[in-house]
């Protein structure tokens, strides 16, 4: 693995910093230092949490548009796609899963399977707010699906730490 690996966020890393305890109000430094990390190398995210993001037409929009566009890299390259199936093969063997919960795994809107694809393809660690739970039905949390393809997953405040970025 790489001496200096690079983290992939998930939509929630953004969202919940946004909404709730990294407000742009209340801790900008969180928001330079997801950029000057990405301009390091070692943050990026994928083309399809960016159009989660679109979604909320808010100040976090016009931030991932801004000042983190360059950042959010393609998943339509063919090494991406070829692990993309296997997670999908992978996911639809999982009966521990209810249909629902499969079906919308399998949503090509949802960034969760193509976040782990392209973690794979590229060996990057996500950054995620989902946890690993061995008992879910309704859900197919990211962790779950890194588990089998031996991603790693770490959370908001272990990539701070492991990246040593000080917010004070």
């Amino acid at each position: 693995m790489n001496a200096m690996p690079t983290y992939v966020l998930d939509a929630n890393v953004f969202i919940q910093a946004a909404r709730r305890y990294y407000a742009f109000d209340i801790a900008p430094r969180f928001w330079e230092a997801l950029v000057e990390y990405a301009e390091r190398g070692r943050l990026i995210s994928i083309d399809r949490v960016k159009v989660e993001l679109d979604r909320g037409k808010d100040e976090l929009t016009q931030w991932a548009n801004g000042r983190f566009q360059q950042w959010f890299r393609p998943t339509n390259r063919d090494d991406v796609l070829i692990v993309y199936r296997q997670i999908m093969q992978w996911s639809q063997s999982q009966h521990q899963f209810t249909a629902e919960a499969r079906a919308d795994f399998a949503d090509g809107d949802n960034a969760d399977a193509w976040l782990v694809a392209f973690a794979h393809a590229d060996g990057k660690i996500i950054v995620t707010h989902e946890e690993y739970d061995q008992y879910v039905r309704r859900k197919i949390p990211i962790p779950n699906a890194c588990q089998p393809f031996k991603v790693r997953c770490v959370d908001t405040f272990q990539m701070l730490r492991e990246l040593c970025i000080r917010l004070g």
